[in-house]
């Protein structure tokens, strides 16, 4: 080591006469080293870095080494004088050695001196006794970002799946700018969106343009700077109508030869928009039928008589053959056998025996037991009858009607579940009133003799035995006239009524979606009250609406309030909100006795031990409730993403005799309460259905609908509006207690002989989105009347007592109960019917009750009264595993 040690330090000796120090500095930057690190070469702890000078302020740059007996920077290969060195000292504790510290700080002058010329750069030596060390170059450059951009992005407009390619080259600077991409003000994140896509070099792929990605774009540049901005640049996507498929060919118009038949379709696969093609080509098409006339039957000659017979008579036939009935025709009418006595001298000879005698008194005497039996019967029968009314036993009532609606299912291989036999020893209970069976053919409920509830001011219950008129104008009458039924409407249509039992029953309303299902048990026995349902019109009843607040569905009411309730009956109603619970507070109110409105539930934050619950679906929501009263939800919009459903209608005149042509849309809730009123009203005003209805979502943005038409051939038509589109205030809408709301568009024809009008009618709420719908029809025919399908959606009896309103038999309804009720160690109860049927989420609810198979299977009762399969629910049961308590076979007769 002391050899090395002597060699290394002749050799540093002679590189140290050779080295230039600057002025001055053997009096300021000089050390001396122990003797211990004299023969040690000096080095970095820490370099100088490039650095950048933003704006005015200047850059430090610093240098450290160990051990040191000096360091002085140089820059563009000039020494720094020592005055602009600022040195520290200080030893490092783990090695003893001596640390020099040495920074420096470079102006912006400094180095505008040499711009043009060479970089400015800069770097520190360092010198101990044994020789010199030089630190790498730190190269100090001035920062800057020019304003203009060398390529900014263009709008374009693509059709939807299409490639789109923005292109950007930021602009000039120092450090090299760094791109982001903005749509509407939104970072893009591609690694959040795959269908996004920066290049390399700074441009933007969408790689399948989407409806969503309709937007202004912008490239963004940046560096430690500025940042700029560059035109934004609009991307327009746009869907090109397509046809859906062909309808199926309509029947033949003509009853008899020669007619026509049509099928259609619509340009809706997809519907044209954002000014994309609309569909090219007919959307009705009309083909020649004929139609095979009916043939009245015709008889053929009479055939020869026969030859006279044991019993002196003779016969002959004919057919109806000449020609044959068919295609609906008329049958033959007449005898086609005729018989006739023949004359003494043809009949046979014959003498009767005594067994022939003895024969015909028998078969006499028969016809007469027979007959007498026949009469007996028919007297038990009328008497049993009549006295119907005055005591019925429960069993009997059970036994009728175990098939639901009079249909007779069909049997699989798990409809055996839901077939049991009647208990036909249940305790018998009688009960004043008029029942009918399910099997009757008018399919009315009978209203005599029923009794009518009046509540009592200490809460109790009297039952008047009377007869009540069955008139539904004169019970709306009444009940309107009494001090708590204020504000029921005289409205015969939108209300129905009717008197039931411990047996429960259904009373709907046409074409709402609105119904009220009392379950079994629900009245108490041996109570019998006459409940109505009705929906108010909003003129009628106004709700206190403050802020965001909106009015989702129907004001329902049911009643008599203040009835004994057992068990909670469901009420469903429409709403029209988007079904987002997160988007909505959604409240039920009810009107209390002196006619203000109350919350009674939140929806989401329901209270088992309340008196109310709902069950809030798509376009439907359940009420459970224990008490009868007047009801409404009210939606509070908690951001702007929260919806409403609004259903659009067009109408037209039917019949145009001026050149002024008429075009109503109406913007209305998505319910079919409102949807019936204004079907209604326009089949009085003599209106024509010229398009479907559609579904528009109208969001909390506080932005006005806005309508407008486009499109229309200018050789035969024109708009006479001033503006280019028509508006709906955005709180009319929202509030939602204003009816019919409209637009009328007033078009002019240039010519009596045209007929045909094809437009583009666009909804859109002003900064959002919007449908445009393509219309095409021939303003001198009627193709589509009020009174169709439309007006007849729902043309079900509005009462039902009894098990006729009811898809499962009562019967079953207890096996299945106290099958479920008990709890199963594997699960295998009411909790597995629930999650089966999709209803866990309301298994809280069900828990509180005490039988919680009830409350569900009247759930299910109120979902499937229209669609429900009760051989699907049967399945159900089969997969839970709960056979054993109803396998009973019996015949249909039995049911």
């Amino acid at each position: 080591m002391i050899t090395f040690g002597r060699a290394y330090s002749r050799d540093t000796l002679n590189r140290s006469k050779t080295t230039q120090l600057p002025v001055g500095s053997e009096h300021t930057a000089t050390a001396t080293l122990p003797a211990a690190f004299s023969d040690l070469l000096p080095h970095f702890l820490v370099e100088p870095e490039d650095e950048y000078i933003v704006k005015n302020k200047p850059v430090t740059l610093t240098c450290r080494s160990t051990p040191a007996t000096q360091i002085y920077f140089k820059c563009n290969g000039e020494w720094v004088h020592q005055d602009d060195h600022l040195i520290e000292r200080t030893v490092d504790p783990a090695t003893a050695l001596p640390v020099m510290q040495v920074t420096i700080d470079i102006t912006r002058q400094q180095v505008e001196k040499i711009f043009g010329l060479d970089e400015y750069w800069c770097q520190c030596v360092a010198w101990s006794t044994t020789g010199t060390q030089k630190s790498q170059k730190a190269y100090i450059r001035i920062a800057y970002l020019r304003k203009n951009f060398e390529e900014e992005p263009q709008g374009k407009e693509v059709a939807l799946d299409q490639e789109v390619l923005l292109r950007c080259h930021p602009p000039e600077g120092v450090p090299q700018a760094e791109v982001e991409w903005q749509r509407n003000e939104d970072v893009i994140d591609p690694a959040s969106d795959p269908n996004f896509f920066i290049t390399a070099d700074y441009n933007l792929v969408i790689k399948k343009a989407r409806l969503a990605d309709t937007g202004n774009y912008t490239c963004v540049a940046k560096n430690i700077v500025a940042r700029r901005k560059s035109t934004s640049a609009t991307v327009l996507v746009y869907v090109n109508g397509g046809w859906s498929t062909w309808t199926t060919w309509s029947s033949c118009s003509a009853v008899c030869g020669r007619g026509w038949q049509k099928r259609s379709r619509s340009c809706t696969n997809p519907t044209p928009l954002n000014g994309g093609t609309s569909c090219e080509g007919q959307n009705v098409q009309k083909s020649a039928c004929v139609a095979t006339c009916p043939v009245d039957g015709g008889w053929s000659e009479w055939s020869k008589w026969s030859a006279c017979g044991a019993d002196c008579s003779m016969w002959r036939s004919r057919e109806c053959t000449q020609p044959s009935p068919g295609t609906g025709g008329k049958d033959c009418q007449g005898l086609d056998l005729q018989s006739l006595n023949c004359t003494s001298e043809q009949c046979p000879q014959t003498v009767s025996g005594a067994e022939d005698v003895a024969l015909y008194v028998g078969m006499v005497a028969v016809a007469l037991c027979l007959t007498l039996l026949l009469i007996v019967v028919v007297l038990v029968y009328r008497r049993k009858k009549e006295g119907l009314d005055a005591d019925v036993a429960d069993s009997s009532i059970l036994t009728t009607g175990f098939q639901p609606m009079g249909i007779k299912p069909s049997k699989p291989e798990n409809s055996h579940l839901l077939t049991i036999q009647p208990d036909l020893t249940t305790t018998t209970t009688s009960y004043q009133g008029t029942l009918r069976s399910r099997h009757d053919a008018t399919g009315k409920f009978s209203m005599t003799n029923g009794p009518l509830l009046d509540p009592l001011p200490n809460g109790s219950h009297t039952l008047h035995n009377g007869k009540l008129s069955s008139d539904p104008a004169e019970f709306v009458s009444r009940l309107s006239t009494q001090t708590y039924f204020k504000t029921l409407p005289r409205d015969v249509a939108n209300t129905s009524f009717g008197t039931f039992n411990f047996l429960g029953g259904r009373l709907t309303i046409p074409n709402t979606g609105i119904s009220l299902l009392i379950p079994p048990e629900a009245i108490p026995r041996g109570k019998i009250y006459e409940i109505y349902l009705t929906v108010q019109r909003k003129e009628d009843l106004r709700l206190p609406l403050a802020g965001c607040q909106t009015l989702l569905s129907p004001v329902v009411s049911c009643g008599p309030p203040g009835v004994v309730l057992s068990r909670p009956v469901i009420l469903s109603v429409d709403h029209c909100s988007d079904a987002c619970l997160d988007n909505w507070a959604i409240r039920l109110k009810k009107q209390n006795y002196e006619g203000a409105w109350e919350d009674v539930l939140l929806m989401g934050e329901e209270l088992v031990t309340e008196p109310y619950y709902c069950q809030l679906e798509a376009e439907t929501c359940r009420l459970f409730s224990e008490q009868l009263g007047t009801f409404a939800l009210v939606g509070e919009s908690l951001h702007m993403g929260a919806a409403k459903r609004l259903r659009l209608v067009l109408f037209s005149d039917a019949y145009c005799s001026t050149l002024e042509y008429n075009i109503r849309v109406y913007c209305m809730d998505d319910t079919q309460d409102v949807f019936k009123e204004v079907m209604q009203m326009e089949q009085q005003l003599g209106g024509r259905l010229i398009d479907e209805p559609h579904v528009l979502l109208f969001k909390d943005s506080y932005h006005n609908l806005r309508l407008s038409i486009h499109d229309m051939p200018q050789a035969h038509w024109r708009s006479k509006l001033l503006a280019g589109y028509q508006e709906i205030p955005f709180y009319h809408i929202w509030n939602g207690s204003q009816r019919y709301l409209h637009c009328t568009f007033t078009l002019e024809r240039l010519s009596l002989s045209t007929c045909e009008l094809t437009c583009q009618l666009c909804v859109w709420q002003v900064e959002g989105e919007g449908q445009s719908f393509s219309l095409d029809f021939n303003i001198a025919k009627d193709t589509r009347a009020l009174d169709s399908e439309f007006l007849l959606m729902d043309s079900n009896t509005t009462a039902l007592a009894g098990p006729s309103a009811f898809q499962i038999p009562y019967l079953i309804r207890q096996k299945i109960c106290s099958s479920l009720d008990a709890p199963c160690p594997n699960g295998a109860d009411w909790r597995m019917l629930a999650q089966r049927l999709k209803l866990e989420r309301h298994m809280s609810f069900f828990a509180s009750k005490a039988s919680p198979t009830s409350v569900i299977l009247d759930l299910w009762e109120a979902q499937h009264f229209h669609s429900g399969n009760i051989n699907q629910l049967a399945t159900v049961m089969a997969d839970i595993g709960k056979q054993e308590a109803m396998i009973f076979l019996v015949s249909d007769g039995e049911c």
